[in-house]
């Protein structure tokens, strides 16, 4: 091939690459004016998406991974689309069945990470708990702090950080003790068998009912509920405003300083554990004799 031929060659194939550029114009034209009219029909979907899940949700993140996801989503759909105006069908299918295959493999390999995904926003838009709230959950009690897409953060009591995998949370039952707004106290205690039950029980329930903070509108409930080995046992049960902790550690500490000081004051006692004690000791003898003998044999055994 010859220097005029090659030239010859490369000026075909231009003059071919324009011909077939200057046919495609329309359509070009009409692929462009699609992925503009997608973009803003994306723009405008976001934004109404936003407002929409605003009212459902408070999680700013779960808002935004929404409008993305539905942005994407169009102008996906405005791209395939604008590949099919060009006349390149075999692109799009061949986009679609690899996008197809992408998904399952990520789908495997990421199940966990889509698990605790979908359950941060069930969790977002369910709103079983907020930010402040009391739960416990797998085990952990504490105050949420922040709920995102992969898992809820607590801080517990003891200042500790924990982090837990929202599908732990969704999946699990959990306790929420700030959702109503109040919580009982169950204090459990003895008196003596010795002690008049009736006058501990109106002693018992004057202290607790001239506390502060307790519920006032409900009743102080007090049960004798078995025969301790060394005590007759009850449980008292009142109710207080809940929002943190100290909300329910306060009153039951007030509550048990209440009632030693009202038992002390009408000599109603609390009973020491008894324990029966075996020495050995045998008929006819005495404590101190067994104790000063040792293990020698008594008098009565030689």
């Amino acid at each position: 091939m010859n220097l005029e031929e090659g030239y010859s060659l490369i000026t075909e194939k231009l003059q071919e690459w324009l011909n077939t550029a200057i046919e495609m114009l329309p359509n070009l034209a009409v692929a462009i004016l699609v992925l503009i009219v997608f973009y803003f029909i994306a723009s405008l979907i976001k934004r109404y998406a936003g407002k929409l899940l605003h009212k459902v949700t408070t999680n700013k993140t779960i808002v935004g991974l929404a409008q993305t996801v539905l942005g994407v989503a169009v102008i996906g759909a405005g791209v395939f689309i604008a590949l099919g105006v060009l006349n390149l069908d075999g692109t799009v299918t061949s986009l679609l069945a690899g996008a197809g295959i992408i998904g399952l493999a990520l789908g495997f390999a990421f199940q966990d990470i889509a698990a605790n995904f979908i359950s941060g926003i069930l969790l977002s838009v369910r709103h079983p708990f907020g930010i402040g709230d009391i739960i416990d959950s797998n085990g952990y009690l504490g105050t949420v702090q922040k709920l995102n897409l992969r898992n809820t953060i607590i801080k517990t009591p003891q200042g500790q950080i924990v982090y837990i995998p929202n599908k732990e949370v969704y999946e699990n039952p959990f306790m929420n003790y700030t959702k109503n707004g109040e919580r009982r106290i169950d204090l459990q205690c003895g008196v003596s068998y010795g002690d008049d039950l009736e006058k501990a029980r109106k002693i018992t329930l004057e202290a607790i009912n001239n506390l502060e903070g307790i519920d006032k509108n409900r009743d102080v409930e007090f049960f004798y509920e078995e025969f301790g080995g060394s005590s007759i046992n009850y449980v008292v049960r009142f109710w207080v405003d809940f929002r943190t902790l100290p909300d329910f550690w306060s009153p039951r500490s007030e509550a048990i300083m209440a009632i030693k000081k009202a038992y002390d004051e009408n000599d109603i006692m609390i009973p020491f554990p008894i324990r029966t004690l075996d020495f050995g000791i045998r008929g006819g003898e005495k404590l101190n004799t067994m104790i000063k003998n040792g293990s020698e044999p008594s008098p009565s055994e030689s």
